[in-house]
């Protein structure tokens, strides 16, 4: 039971956060907080508006608080608490950080019904690239074989 109120009362953080940035007009009612081993280590709320930055979604702006916090770019252990589902985007921001726990107030439905494209979004990643609104061209460029053979061969290379 316990388990149960410490993410109620991570999900009521992460609706606060959603309401300091609407309420400053900083972006849409978005908000979220990490957590790792019980204590936060990040928050972030959605700054699109003031930031002119379409990827500063509360998640992302989440972990590159809880990363900069953490000093490190992979957040294992952590758990994410967002007040809505969150977009592709931000759920591949969630897996690139390492991130294996997610709990959300609303769903994608939620957010389309507020004005929000998360749905659609979620649609269109689901088609195959040549049905896409998003027209996506191939083009080789001879230089990135050499690239990738470099890449190939640095030694102590970080992977991330």
């Amino acid at each position: 039971m316990q388990q149960n109120r410490d993410h109620l009362s991570f999900l009521e953080l992460a609706v606060k956060e959603a309401f300091i940035g609407m309420r400053a007009g900083e972006g849409g009612p978005f908000g979220a907080v990490i957590t790792k081993n019980g204590e936060i280590i990040g928050r972030g709320h959605n700054t699109v508006l003031t930031s002119n930055d379409p990827t500063a979604h509360a998640e992302v702006n989440a972990i590159r608080d809880a990363c900069l916090n953490a000093a490190k770019p992979h957040l294992t252990g952590a758990v994410i608490y967002s007040n809505f589902e969150p977009c592709p985007m931000c759920l591949g921001a969630i897996y690139w950080a390492d991130i294996r726990s997610l709990y959300f107030c609303n769903g994608r439905s939620d957010a389309e019904k507020i004005g929000f494209m998360d749905k659609h979004l979620y649609h269109e990643f689901s088609l195959d690239r040549n049905q896409r609104e998003i027209k996506t061209s191939r083009i080789v460029v001879p230089e990135m074989e050499q690239l990738i053979k470099e890449w190939m061969g640095l030694e102590g290379k970080n992977i991330y």
